[in-house]
């Protein structure tokens, strides 16, 4: 007979988690203000709140941390994480960082100013709000497909280059600094991007002068979804479909906490020199010396074996296999989700789930509230809260989708994990009649308020 699928990996070290009870839990949100980030990691049972920095290192990682290079200047470490950009990624210019959305503050203060239009593939949070921030606008140019969540599309992320050049024709070059492909794309499910609409993309913007970044966070899992879903590259290696994904773009910025499966760290990377020379300026300025941009030694070299580690097709295999798991069983329980599963997270319809709260009620919100509820399993919202204000009028800007976020870290938890979220949603979904109202905002920030948003329920 056929053998069952196993990890590849053994687990060498564990961490106690304890069981809360739900009258604890009611306390502990309503002290939160109902803010999944307010709480404090000993609240939570299953942290499905982000894929970032949360994963599990190897032992090689571990290995590395504890032979990391700490000199300020000129560090072992930083050249071994270069070597493997510039061999894994062929990217002859990179600039460390602590984290990702470090890479875009310092690659749009290079490019950005205000006025600007930067288009791409639903951009996410920090994306968006250092966009904004600068008082330039985002414009999604996702394919209308990824916004209906019953239809199964096996590249959701992709552009809809009508669209894209659509805003390259309407509007002058010089207030279009870049194109970001985000690979996978979070905003619309964790969906990857075809390396055909890679190409397109990347035609496009030659032809218009324009050069084009990837959001690099989930690099790795998006190849292999192109491994498995287009069929001239079935017989590719990972490290193949990787490097000729970067061969269309002109740069990167990355979040390494990602698929470098380290919990910090980040990087922007590029082909321009001129670009690089003005990268390293505000690298110096906000992050660090070159050879260590915020981070120390040890995790530099933690992150350039996560790198590799993270192109195993064996490790994704069993990283996307877990996502769909949780996929599938949610599915059985009939909870409306965003299909097919992504690559790092589940994400469940809630526009779907609680379609008889108001959307004026956050209902991505309230329903990652009742799940915490339920069973102490934190997840995040992807909807209204996130979508922020409009930068103009200040109202809620209302996106197309509404979704509750189930990011899987990465070799940290059992399918058993994932059976027990399952069910917790499963529960609320079969009495979801009885939740009858949502929340109203009592605190927020102008910009990238889901972080720190305050609530109260109705």
């Amino acid at each position: 007979m056929e053998l069952p699928f196993a990890e590849p990996y053994k687990i060498k070290v564990v961490e106690p988690i304890r069981r809360s009870k739900r009258q604890e839990r009611e306390q502990w949100i309503r002290e939160a203000g109902y803010s999944l980030f307010q709480l404090r990691s000993e609240q939570v049972f299953v942290d499905l709140l982000t894929d970032s920095g949360t994963g599990a290192m190897s032992h090689n990682q571990w290995a590395e941390i504890m032979t990391g290079d700490e000199s300020y200047a000129g560090s072992a470490s930083f050249f071994k994480l270069k070597d493997v950009i510039n061999t894994r990624l062929d990217m002859p210019y990179f600039v460390p960082t602590h984290q990702g959305r470090a890479a875009e503050n310092l690659l749009f203060s290079a490019l950005i100013k205000e006025g600007d239009l930067v288009p791409g593939n639903a951009h996410f949070d920090t994306t968006k709000g250092h966009i904004e921030f600068r008082r330039a606008t985002a414009v999604d140019c996702t394919i209308d497909e990824a916004a209906d969540t019953t239809m199964i599309h096996p590249f959701k992320g992709n552009i809809n280059t009508d669209k894209l050049e659509k805003v390259f024709k309407e509007n002058p070059r010089e207030k279009i600094p870049l194109c970001i492909i985000t690979i996978t794309c979070n905003t619309s499910g964790g969906q990857p991007v075809s390396m055909q609409n890679i190409r397109e993309v990347s035609a496009l913007c030659k032809k218009y002068g324009i050069p084009v970044f990837f959001d690099a966070a989930r690099f790795s899992e998006n190849a292999y979804f192109i491994k498995m879903r287009e069929k001239e590259y079935a017989t590719h290696s990972i490290e193949n479909i990787v490097l000729e994904m970067y061969s269309h773009v002109d740069g990167a910025t990355m979040s390494s906490k990602k698929d470098a499966i380290a919990n910090i760290g980040g990087f922007v990377a590029c082909r321009d020199k001129a670009l690089f020379e003005k990268i390293s300026m505000y690298c110096i300025l906000y992050e660090g010396y070159l050879t260590y941009g915020g981070l120390a030694g040890r995790d530099l070299a933690a992150v350039a074996q996560g790198l590799i580690e993270g192109m195993d097709f064996d490790y994704l295999e069993s990283r996307i296999g877990q996502v769909a798991y949780l996929g599938q069983k949610l599915a059985e329980y009939g909870v409306p989700c965003q299909l097919p599963t992504g690559g790092h997270a589940v994400f469940v319809d809630a526009k779907k789930f609680l379609s008889h709260i108001p959307k004026e009620e956050y209902q991505a919100q309230t329903l990652a509230v009742e799940l915490y509820l339920e069973g102490g399993v934190r997840g995040v919202e992807i909807g209204t809260l996130l979508a922020d204000r409009d930068p103009v009028t200040r109202e809620n800007r209302y996106p197309e989708l509404e979704l509750l976020r189930l990011a899987i870290p990465r070799r940290v938890y059992t399918n058993n994990h994932m059976d027990y979220v399952a069910a917790c949603l499963g529960n609320i979904y079969e009495n979801r009649h009885k939740i009858t109202r949502g929340f109203r905002i009592v605190k927020e920030a102008p910009i990238m308020r889901h972080f720190t948003v305050r609530l109260e329920r109705l």
